[in-house]
């Protein structure tokens, strides 16, 4: 068993119950942790045989792009495309920050954080 973080992916979005939020938009942190059996890429050397970082970060820009009101229905959302799109995934964390949140004080984010078990 081995893991495959991806942290720190920076992107701008529209999400928030607010309508501001919707037209504005804020800056987003992502972070990305995935559990898979990585004993056959590390003797292999093959792509095919492990995860792949460059389709997580491209799921959570994908999804990261479509508005939802709440932070946990985009978390859940990234987690479903992991799973369907990476059958070697066994456990997957995401962590979605909204960056200086507009709730009336001096805040650095607000992070959701869920997890998914195959």
């Amino acid at each position: 068993m081995g893991i495959i973080k991806v942290d720190n992916i920076k992107v701008y979005a529209y999400h928030g119950c607010l309508i501001e939020e919707s037209k504005i938009g804020s800056n987003y942190r992502v972070d990305l942790k995935v559990k898979a059996d990585l004993t056959t890429s590390a003797q292999t050397d093959d792509l095919n045989d492990t995860v792949d970082y460059v389709l997580l970060n491209n799921i959570v820009k994908e999804e990261m792009a479509i508005r939802s009101k709440l932070l946990e229905e985009v978390a859940n959302r990234i987690l479903n495309r992991i799973f369907k799109e990476s059958q070697q995934v066994t456990f997957a964390e995401v962590a979605v920050s909204k960056l200086n949140p507009p709730i009336g004080g001096d805040v650095e984010k607000v992070t959701i954080i869920l997890s998914k078990e195959r």
